[in-house]
């Protein structure tokens, strides 16, 4: 046997069951909520579609999770070109769980006192956990996310690298509705975010995209 052959894998090890992705993205879609729930608390920002609503949000006094759910709707078209009629089914689910969850959680969770510091850190992991059970059963969080996992699919870009940029972009355009402070530690939960999903999700490590 050729030494230098790649091993043979078999699929049913890459294929996830109906149950693996409804407790893949459910678990997801909470990890981002409590994050969401952290940053709003303080006042922070996040980047993609969520940050967009975010702002929208702070200046409008709208639902967080209506507004989420409105801006990402543009996106699928995307999604559904680039990335298959399964990913954007399940990007759709998911965006529409966690719109549901957001407009929910305030009667269901509550956070007395947290520095600014602390959830952003917290907050970076757990959306960045969220996003990468998501990503790793065929899903996303719409916006950014998509492009950000269609280049690393077809250029090799790391999914992290390019989520961070186009997030610390979005957060930095905040400065007119958010104070610098909480715009300095919204970019720290950014980066905390992206480079946990620049660590733990690199092509070619997990290839179900």
């Amino acid at each position: 046997m050729d030494s230098s052959s790649p091993p043979v894998i078999d699929p049913s090890v890459r294929t996830h069951t109906a149950f693996e992705d409804a407790q893949a993205l459910f678990t997801g879609v909470l990890f981002v909520s409590l994050a969401l729930i952290l940053f709003a608390q303080v006042g922070l920002l996040t980047g993609g579609t969520a940050g967009a609503a975010f702002v929208l949000h702070y200046a409008t006094g709208m639902g967080l999770g209506q507004l989420f759910f409105v801006i990402n709707l543009p996106f699928y078209w995307f999604a559904w070109q680039r990335m298959g009629t399964e990913f954007t089914l399940k990007t759709f689910l998911s965006v529409s769980l966690l719109s549901l969850v957001t407009e929910f959680s305030p009667r269901l969770f509550a956070i007395e006192r947290i520095h600014p510091a602390y959830a952003a850190v917290l907050g970076g992991l757990l959306l960045g956990s969220g996003c990468l059970f998501l990503a790793r059963h065929r899903a996303s969080l719409g916006g950014a996310t998509i492009v950000s996992l269609y280049l690393q699919k077809a250029r090799g870009w790391r999914a992290g690298k390019v989520q961070m940029a186009i997030d610390c972009a979005i957060v930095l355009l905040a400065l007119g509705v958010v104070e610098p402070t909480r715009v300095a530690y919204s970019v720290l939960a950014a980066v905390v975010m992206n480079l946990f999903i620049a660590i733990n999700h690199r092509p070619g490590r997990y290839a179900v995209l």
